[in-house]
């Protein structure tokens, strides 16, 4: 449960977005929901509930509270119970949508942010998000298949590991590099096969091979 400062400033953050794309019911209780400021690093705390990216150390940054809610929005989240996030960052993207998803499965490459992530979400007493440290780009087959997939940095393909991965009619979102650009792209797996529909461009920092300690 948040107090009562932090749940007037996550309402008004979640007031703030919707002006400016609008949010369904269970996407803006679930800004509501999550205490921003606890995955900001100490200095940029005063800046957590603006609508701007903020970085958090290792060339890394917190996406903007509207681009976390648009991607989350572009999953679909009703009706799914599964998703696996690439790019684990902050854990604030993986904490929205712990209010979304019965499991939330995330990865990230750069081992010094997954133990902060980790962290904040027992310190938030969050129970149903899995961490791992790996290379996003082989996804996590243990647990899959799964409904939806989520990258939280741009790629230029989409690997087959994931393809697989995912659940027939499943969704799958990412930042697509792109002629230079990058592009949101909603994926729906039909018959083996990614069908692709652009959304809007965007800027992420972009996925990277291997594992970094």
């Amino acid at each position: 449960m948040l107090n009562h400062i932090t749940a007037i400033k996550t309402r008004r953050l979640a007031d703030d977005i919707d002006k400016q794309f609008k949010l369904s019911k269970d996407v803006k209780e679930a800004i509501e929901k999550t205490d921003r400021e606890a995955f900001v690093p100490p200095g940029f705390r005063h800046n957590a509930y603006k609508l701007d990216a903020l970085p958090i150390g290792a060339k890394q940054w917190i996406s903007s509270p509207l681009t976390v809610a648009k991607m989350t929005e572009y999953l679909s989240p009703k009706g799914a119970d599964r998703v696996l996030e690439v790019g684990c960052g902050s854990g604030y993207q993986a904490a929205v949508l712990a209010h979304l998803f019965r499991g939330v499965f995330t990865i990230e490459r750069i081992e010094p942010l997954m133990v902060e992530a980790k962290r904040r979400f027992r310190h938030l007493r969050i129970t149903n998000i899995h961490t791992r440290t790996d290379d996003g780009q082989n996804g996590w087959v243990q647990y899959a298949p799964y409904d939806r997939i989520l990258f939280s940095a741009s790629a230029k393909v989409i690997p087959q590991k994931l393809i697989d991965q995912l659940k027939p009619e499943g969704i799958l979102v990412a930042p697509v590099e792109k002629g230079g650009k990058q592009v949101i792209t909603r994926f729906v797996k039909k018959a083996g096969r990614l069908i692709e529909y652009p959304l809007e461009e965007c800027q992420f920092v972009p996925i990277l091979n291997g594992v970094q300690k």
